[in-house]
């Protein structure tokens, strides 16, 4: 501990309010202006309030108490609390809230927590949680040190994620424009003309008898499990045909290649590669949206019947290569984007978490 700072627990640094907040079933509530808070935020707005000035939330239960996690939070002004957050009231000629908020967010709080079916951080576990405390103009420099470096990396974030979002845009608005211009040797197929249809040859095993292995088990949408044995052993493209999403941009359809077992949920097609390359199939049927073709309210299909007759529209063989090299280009691209957005967002989750430990340990 650093000299002239020591260490106290919250309940002597905080008047804990929870004796006011009081919860209201969702039915009992009486729309208004006024934010109605849980355990995590905003749950509702209502007619009344409890309080009226600038206090600290933290999660009773319903909540998450890791490090790094949302677990305080500021609020201020005409508000309700239910009975899932506590409600403090920093003494603040000695602890600033923010001091407070940075602490307990920072903080593996769940050895203060209790409760395996319903975890909960009660009001005597709350109170013996140790806050290190400097002198207030010390506090007051850190966190001032601490929303400068924090705002200026929600902004190299958000940066990040616009920039990804750009590209996937880009991508996206390619593909589109690919599948509804039309130019000379444009035809329409339907699916059926275009494929065959292998579904005849899969076969469902029930979780119990499926022997491991290292061949993929492919389902609806993915590799459900790694079965010792295969049905198919070439490139094809699977079609989920219940257990799917079949809107524009869900993952309709998808590659495999090599040795795999397919269930009962999943079309196997083998496209007429001198008609169709698997890739324009693929991202046809994966930007289109195909819910028209889609049968059934209480599970929804996409029977074979429908299945064949998609219409596809299909310029000659070598402009599908041409688009697809070039779709291949900007998904490729996107995808470099991700990964630097990925790397990036765990750079900077870094950087706040040493920023944070530097602060309570006392050497920022």
């Amino acid at each position: 501990m650093k000299k002239g700072w020591k260490t106290v627990p919250l309940g002597e640094l905080c008047d804990v309010l929870d004796h006011k907040r009081k919860p209201i079933t969702k039915r009992d509530r009486e729309a208004g202006e006024y934010p109605y808070y849980g355990a995590t935020g905003v749950l509702d707005h209502v007619a009344g309030y409890l309080f009226d000035e600038t206090l600290v939330l933290v999660g009773e239960d319903g909540a998450k108490w890791a490090s790094g996690e949302s677990t305080a939070f500021a609020v201020e002004g005409k508000i309700w609390v239910n009975n899932h957050a506590h409600v403090l009231r920093p003494h603040r000629t000695v602890l600033l809230d923010n001091w407070l908020i940075y602490h307990l967010n920072h903080s593996d709080l769940t050895e203060f927590v209790s409760g395996l079916t319903v975890p909960k951080l009660n009001q005597g576990c709350l109170r013996e949680i140790p806050v290190p405390v400097p002198p207030l103009s010390e506090q007051q420099r850190i966190v001032g040190l601490l929303d400068e470096a924090f705002e200026g990396i929600a902004t190299a974030k958000a940066n990040a994620e616009k920039n990804l979002q750009n590209a996937r845009a880009l991508f996206e608005s390619h593909l589109q424009s690919v599948f509804t211009q039309r130019g000379p040797g444009w035809v329409e197929k339907k699916l059926g003309e275009l494929c065959d249809i292998l579904d005849n040859q899969r076969k469902p095993i029930t979780k119990r008898d499926r022997v491991a292995g290292d061949i993929p088990y492919y389902g609806a949408t993915c590799i459900q499990d790694y079965v010792k044995d295969f049905i198919f052993d070439e490139p094809l493209v699977l079609v989920g045909e219940d257990g799917a999403k079949w809107n524009s941009g869900d993952k309709t359809a998808f590659a495999v290649s090599g040795k795999c077992w397919v269930n009962n949920h999943a079309h196997v097609l083998r496209p007429h590669r001198d008609k169709i390359t698997d890739y324009w199939l693929i991202s046809f049927l994966t930007h289109s949206d195909l819910t028209p073709f889609v049968s059934g309210l209480t599970v929804p299909k996409l029977n074979q019947g429908n299945l064949r007759e998609i219409p596809i529209p299909l310029p000659p063989i070598s402009i599908q290569r041409q688009l697809a090299e070039t779709a291949e280009s900007l998904e490729e691209e996107t995808q470099r984007l991700a990964r630097l957005y990925e790397r990036k967002h765990a750079a900077l989750e870094a950087l706040k978490k040493s920023l944070l430990h530097q602060a309570f340990t006392g050497a920022l």
